[in-house]
């Protein structure tokens, strides 16, 4: 059965599938389509943090493709009130995905084990793969394509970066990170990236001003993410000389793209002369979580509406 538990759960060909696809799609809804091409499916959204984005971009992008979706919040006692195995098992027995907010990577990896349903991830405090096709999707419109583009990350380098820079040693892009010492990725997961895409550039610098000089798409995430709020004070004092910022656009390609995967903290890590700029993608960026998710969801349940519909452009 197939899951989205991370990026790497799928092949380079079939994320450039759902791309494809989610482009396409994205281009129909433009021209006042919407196909029903997941009529009468049902999928869960299983969720233990807040959320904005994610909730309603699936929700949305369910119903614009005929189906339905049903949330599940607190009150259905999930790791509470049964077993995993009763619950999972039972919950497949009535939807046809499941899109899992979880607190800890682990909750994914549990309800995809038991391969009652295909689980998709829509945030862990791993990985965020959902956010990363977004991205990429992002960059693709804004300048024509993905490979040899260079994202610099300016922040932490928490779930977002770890997926984003996944997306794109899959893409054939550069990622770099730019981030004070003690707040670099996840050591395994870049050495999973290395080992899955040798050939993958992943590089990581202190210095924003350097880094940014030849930047594609300048990308920031707030310094202080949820269950954080303890290290609050002392991330603020290490990242003060990371904000996106006016004086950092100016070391920056006149063409750079400014993306964040919000809620931002205006003022903190980005500021509002620059989250608000021409140069900004940020509410597109957020605008096509629906469209790369609607991308992944007809992959997922209805593979032949792809194979049927959308032409794949490898060269990109």
């Amino acid at each position: 059965m197939q899951h989205l538990r991370s990026l790497f759960d799928i092949e380079v060909h079939e994320l450039q599938r759902i791309l494809a696809a989610s482009l396409s799609l994205k281009q129909r809804l433009a021209a006042g389509e919407r196909p029903p091409i997941l009529e009468r499916r049902v999928i869960a959204l299983l969720f233990q943090k807040p959320s904005l984005r994610t909730r309603v971009s699936f929700e949305t992008g369910m119903a614009q493709l005929g189906g339905t979706s049903l949330f599940l919040g607190e009150e259905v006692g999930w790791g509470k009130r049964e077993s995993p195995v009763d619950f999972t098992k039972v919950l497949g027995q009535f939807v046809d995905a499941v899109v899992c907010r979880a607190k800890k990577h682990e909750h994914v990896e549990l309800l995809a084990g038991f391969n009652a349903m295909p689980v998709i991830n829509g945030l862990t405090d791993l990985c965020h793969p959902c956010q990363a096709m977004a991205d990429v999707l992002t960059v693709r419109e804004s300048l024509g394509g993905y490979k040899d583009k260079h994202i610099v990350f300016v922040g932490d380098g928490n779930n977002v970066a770890q997926s984003v820079a996944l997306c794109t040693a899959m893409l054939d892009m550069r990622f770099t990170l730019v981030c004070p010492p003690g707040y670099e990725m996840d050591s395994d997961w870049l050495r999973r990236i290395a080992d899955r895409y040798p050939k993958a550039i992943i590089e990581s610098a202190t210095d924003p001003h350097r880094a940014v000089a030849d930047a594609d798409a300048i990308y920031t995430d707030v310094w202080t993410s949820m269950g954080q709020e303890a290290e609050m004070a002392a991330r603020r004092a290490a990242f003060a000389n990371f904000q996106v910022n006016e004086q950092l656009m100016a070391s920056a390609p006149s063409h750079a793209r400014v993306l964040h995967c919000l809620p931002a903290v205006r003022g903190e890590e980005i500021t509002d002369a620059v989250i608000d700029s021409k140069q900004s993608d940020v509410i597109r960026q957020a605008g096509n979580r629906m469209h790369a998710q609607k991308g992944l969801l007809v992959w997922l349940l209805n593979r032949k509406w792809i194979d049927d519909h959308v032409q794949v452009d490898q060269s990109l």
